[in-house]
């Protein structure tokens, strides 16, 4: 079984939904037969390489609502994180363009770690402060996980991966996801946002009992 699931790495609710789908994988008896498969997304696409702008001021321009409404929101997110054993602190939080942070997540990948990167990641941008758009930050998270510092540094001064990030947009949309997390189970289900790990498990044992029908 394959689970690609479309993130974006400095996203509030994909943490939250790894962690749901994680519980509901340890819970999954077929759990060691499941492939997972981490793929790009942007969440603000529209921000310029090298731009940043606090949280809560992104948010109330995109909006058009006030901080103090976008405060009360984050005080609901946080909690929920919260209850997955996350703690968030959006008032540090940058918004960025991820696309280098996403090539750098493929060479991840490829060395075996992408689970490991997309944790790293995510864990640095929404509970660390950190900044994902700063090369040799990329470079220290990601030598944190087992890449070497120099292949980063490497990828991020090329093109290197632009392609595989872009085609894992644009596929993207092209099966209809319009926002993250979305999880793909064996190209039959789709499941959009962080739902409930019951729910993630439920699909999980579906996908599994469907795969095992015999065809007509």
């Amino acid at each position: 079984m394959k689970v690609e699931i479309w993130s974006d790495v400095v996203c509030p609710w994909c943490y939250i939904g790894k962690r749901r789908f994680e519980t509901a994988l340890r819970s999954f008896d077929g759990r060691d037969d499941v492939e997972v498969q981490w793929r790009s997304f942007q969440l603000n696409p529209e921000q310029p390489r090298g731009a940043r702008t606090t949280h809560d001021e992104y948010l109330a321009a995109k909006l058009r609502t006030t901080k103090e409404q976008v405060h009360q929101m984050n005080a609901r997110v946080v909690g929920i994180a919260a209850d997955e054993g996350l703690h968030y602190d959006f008032d540090r939080y940058q918004v960025i363009n991820t696309f280098d942070a996403h090539r750098v997540a493929h060479l991840g990948a490829d060395h075996g770690l992408a689970d490991a990167v997309q944790e790293r990641f995510l864990s640095g941008q929404l509970e660390r402060g950190e900044v994902l758009d700063d090369p040799e930050t990329l470079v220290r998270l990601g030598s944190e996980v087992g890449i070497a510092a120099q292949e980063i540094r490497d990828v991020l001064a090329s093109d290197a991966y632009q392609v595989e990030v872009q085609a894992d947009i644009d596929e993207a949309y092209a099966i209809g996801c319009n926002g993250v997390p979305f999880f793909v189970i064996d190209r039959r289900y789709g499941i959009s946002g962080a739902q409930p790990a019951e729910l993630f498990l439920q699909a999980l044992t579906q996908a599994r009992e469907d795969a095992k029908a015999p065809t007509v």
